[in-house]
């Protein structure tokens, strides 16, 4: 089954928020109903990345790479990077993959690959 990230669309306006906002940014509306997930694109441009070298216990991994990602309908998001040597400006291409492991649950997020 394949999994998506949702932004959340304003009935009112046509504001696009990622992550969800309780209150619109642009028209100020404040109900909860008054937005409408829209599933976020998987492509864009690597804006900035770093190496995180020194994680909790919940990472089976020495190293994690995270990068902002500009998307295709130009919000921006972080998301783990699966590169080798990452370049500010490359293509890449999203999945949604479980991110981090707890006992009873799974946390999935967006994980970036050279396009």
């Amino acid at each position: 089954m394949a999994r998506e990230i949702y932004a959340y669309k304003c009935r009112l306006c046509g504001t696009m928020h990622y992550p969800f906002r309780m209150v619109c940014k642009e028209c100020k509306a404040n109900d909860f109903f008054e937005f409408d997930p829209v599933p976020l694109p998987k492509s864009g441009t690597l804006l900035t990345h770093t190496t995180v070298y020194n994680l909790p216990a919940q990472y089976e991994v020495a190293t994690l790479g995270l990068g902002v990602v500009e998307l295709e309908n130009g919000m921006r998001m972080l998301g783990q990077l699966n590169i080798e040597q990452p370049k500010i400006g490359m293509a890449v291409t999203g999945t949604v993959e479980v991110v981090r492991k707890e006992t009873y649950d799974d946390f999935y997020g967006m994980v970036f690959t050279a396009a």
